[in-house]
């Protein structure tokens, strides 16, 4: 398994618009969709060891932080051509099997990944209702072969505080995980 780390770009940061296809639905999803509020966009895929890890634990946060009041979108950017485990198709059952509630949206192009400086699976980017990066890091310390327990802690801090409007947490370690599956050629500079 690839240990690759977030990036970790700079706090404040506006987020970058998207409008990408949601492949359950066959909608388009906007970031303009969720203007003034908070919102997380996750950057997650279907085969990741380190997505199916938490994909459980993440659902559930998702539906009880939704609820009050965070947006949650997450999107794929991997290639699907040499990860065909990764496809439109397999987005839609994997919705079903971890019982998504959110939008799980597809990037075929991969210039969203990009613009956000996504680095691997899973990478978190919480934003404030402004869209200005609040929070970037690890869902919490679990890791596929480690025995700390799943919990979402540090990113059920984040949330607390993005919802209840006090600054930012000051420890925010960055996530772990395999890296995004860039088509040849189209690799990013940002490492």
């Amino acid at each position: 398994m690839a240990r690759t780390p977030s990036t970790m770009i700079d706090l404040g940061t506006p987020a970058p618009s998207f409008s990408l296809p949601e492949p359950k639905t066959g909608q388009s999803i906007a970031l303009a969709d969720y203007k003034d509020k908070p919102v997380l966009v996750a950057f997650i895929c279907n085969h990741c060891p380190y997505v199916i890890h938490i994909a459980d634990a993440f659902a559930d946060f998702a539906k009880s932080y939704q609820a009050k009041g965070l947006a949650v979108i997450a999107i794929n950017a991997n290639d699907v051509v040499n990860y065909a485990e990764d496809s439109p198709e397999k987005m839609v059952a994997m919705v079903e099997q971890y019982r998504f509630d959110f939008p799980y949206l597809f990037d075929e192009s991969q210039q969203v990944a990009k613009d956000y400086q996504a680095a691997c699976t899973p990478d978190f980017f919480m934003f404030d209702a402004n869209h200005k990066l609040f929070y970037r890091g690890q869902f919490d310390s679990s890791r596929p072969r480690n025995d700390d327990e799943i919990t979402g802690a540090d990113m059920r801090n984040a949330a607390n505080a993005v919802l209840a409007g006090e600054p930012a947490p000051n420890d925010q370690q960055a996530s772990l995980g395999c890296n995004v599956k860039w088509k040849a050629g189209n690799e990013p500079d940002y490492f």
